[in-house]
């Protein structure tokens, strides 16, 4: 499976951005199968979850997104959603999804990254 993130930019402190992550050379029904996440790397720092969702869907969130953040997915357009809300700079990173049919807390496919960026 390939994964395509956007929707990264350039958003002042409070505001919001929703990023999309959509999956190609994958069938409906292996999708619908897969577990789905995105993930961040701010600069200096190691890459952390920040919110999954499961095949079965079940949600987990990175204890620091505290309600600001909803992870959704739509499985027959093959594509999971990151809705940010009340933006800190500290969220400032690169996003990445992440995708896989097991535990994509230690395996899976990496999409490539989409950077956000929230000003002060």
């Amino acid at each position: 499976v390939q994964l395509q993130a956007s929707g990264g930019g350039l958003v002042q402190a409070g505001g919001s951005l929703r990023l999309s992550c959509a999956a190609s050379r994958s069938i409906l029904s292996v999708f619908s199968a897969m577990n789905m996440g995105w993930y961040r790397q701010a600069p200096g720092k190691q890459r952390e979850l920040v919110a999954v969702t499961n095949a079965g869907g079940r949600i987990e969130y990175g204890d620091f997104v505290k309600g600001r953040f909803t992870i959704s997915r739509d499985n027959a357009k093959k594509t999971i959603y990151l809705q940010m809300n009340s933006l800190k700079p500290e969220d400032t990173a690169v996003y990445y999804c992440k995708g896989g049919l097991g535990d994509i807390t230690r395996f899976g496919s990496w999409g490539q990254g989409t950077l956000v960026t929230v000003s002060s």
